[in-house]
């Protein structure tokens, strides 16, 4: 019995899948990296809409709705939890894409290092934090009359209040020595916004981001922290293997 000689043929390479598209790619991509901060990007589609809205308002029907939503003493004596609460997902004028952009610089990477629950509860603190000490300092002004008693009716509002939070608590976020250079740089600039424009406003901007600041025990632990830019890393290690003593040609 015989058996059949083996066929001579070579068996043709598996062509490699072909990659998919690159708008199917962009999407995946977009995807994978909005899920890595979903409140902050919820939080932009909540104020997009609601930037959508205010443009479609009337002058005078935008001021006496974004006044309704203020945290001014008017309201927070009447509906505190309302106004702290609504006064973070609308802005004073119908502006979207600076938002988008300082969301992304500050919001998206302090999410993604601390975590959904950690950054709410920043933000929060730092909202409501600088809220009450901002319209703590009116009231003790109009009371020594020093501001008008129209003061406490003054339009309020803003998701400024809790991006200066997560200025401040990003501070932890980086590698020493660039930690304190940020800092140095930030606090700088939130005093000299404070001088520039001596208002209850910037006292809250300086007020929410010392809050931020002084949120360090919430990071303390959190895996992914020390960040520095690639070409400092790049620095160090080269810098350590110059000290080297393989490199360096030192024997034992």
């Amino acid at each position: 019995m015989t058996s059949a000689a083996p066929d001579p043929t070579p068996t043709p390479p598996v062509p490699p899948a072909p990659r998919p598209p690159l708008l199917r790619r962009a999407a995946g991509w977009t995807a994978c990296y909005v899920a890595k901060a979903p409140g902050t990007y919820l939080w932009l589609l909540v104020l997009g809409l609601n930037t959508f809205a205010l443009a479609r308002m009337s002058p005078r029907m935008r001021r006496y709705f974004l006044f309704t939503h203020s945290t001014n003493l008017d309201q927070l004596s009447q509906h505190p939890v309302k106004v702290l609460i609504s006064s973070a997902f609308w802005t004073q004028t119908p502006s979207f894409l600076p938002w988008f952009v300082l969301f992304n610089l500050f919001h998206v990477p302090v999410e993604r290092w601390l975590g959904t629950r950690r950054w709410l509860l920043v933000v929060v603190v730092a909202h409501v934090g600088a809220t009450l000490v901002s319209e703590g300092a009116v009231e003790l002004m109009i009371n020594a009359g020093a501001l008008p008693h129209r003061t406490a009716y003054a339009l309020d509002i803003g998701v400024s209040y809790a991006l200066a939070g997560s200025v401040g608590v990003l501070t932890w976020y980086l590698a020493r020595p660039l930690r304190w250079y940020y800092l140095g740089a930030a606090t700088l600039f939130f005093v000299l916004l404070l001088l520039g424009d001596r208002d209850f406003t910037n006292l809250g901007h300086l007020t929410a981001f010392l809050i931020g600041v002084g949120c360090y025990p919430v990071s303390r632990g959190v895996p992914g922290g020390g960040w520095t830019p690639r070409r400092l890393r790049r620095g160090d290690r080269e810098a350590a293997e110059k000290l080297s003593p393989l490199r360096s040609g030192a024997t034992g």
